[in-house]
């Protein structure tokens, strides 16, 4: 990979010092530099192509293969409209390279995720008048996934719209017991191991 880059970097210097059509003995002629140029451009889109699944309504919809309804787009993601709302504006954040799972995708995509947040939940609330949004990762079949390719829930709230029937539920105060310190020694255990593993990998 870096060997394929060092080449395209000088088959592109050469390009910009030479005039077109040269053929110096020292250097390759520029239909080879062109050719080289073209199968990089080539492998790079072969890697895109690699990061979508031909079954996944969400891939499809990234590279254009089925209809949605599109609010914002940059490099890492994409904003639609939910096909199935649960309010007016309900919209979804999607990566365009495809993870199943929250814990498979890459903390950059995390983060690039995420940081739209604000900026499009505003312009969502604003659209709809909402003064409320819930922020919202099904992470997994028994959360409710449907679509095994990850994505955050944006959906409008307005006072009083009993959209949860959670929301009606009374909450009881956490019960400081046995089963409850030995839930936090268990998430403590597999955080260390988690770090220890992360820390581990990278030598550090």
């Amino acid at each position: 990979m870096e060997e394929t880059k060092a080449k395209r970097r000088l088959s592109i210097l050469c390009s910009h010092l030479r005039p077109l059509g040269a053929s110096d003995s020292g250097h390759a002629p520029t239909h080879l530099i062109s050719s080289r140029i073209s199968n990089s451009d080539s492998e790079t889109e072969n890697n895109k192509k690699n990061l979508h699944q031909t079954d996944c309504v969400f891939c499809k919809i990234i590279v254009n293969e089925s209809p949605s309804v599109k609010l914002y787009e940059d490099d890492m993601c994409l904003c639609i409209l939910d096909r199935n709302p649960l309010s007016h504006g309900h919209s979804l954040i999607i990566p365009k390279s495809h993870f199943c799972s929250l814990e498979a995708t890459p903390p950059s995509v995390v983060a690039a995720m995420c940081s739209k947040v604000p900026f499009i939940s505003s312009a969502i609330m604003k659209a709809t008048d909402s003064d409320s949004f819930n922020f919202v990762v099904n992470n997994g079949a028994s959360a409710g996934q449907v679509i095994f390719h990850i994505h955050i829930h944006i959906i409008p709230r307005k006072a009083h719209d009993c959209l949860w029937p959670s929301e009606s539920l009374r909450r009881r105060r956490l019960k400081l017991d046995q089963d409850v310190f030995k839930l936090v020694d268990s998430v403590r255990e597999q955080l260390s191991a988690s770090n220890n593993t992360k820390i581990g990998l990278t030598g550090n």
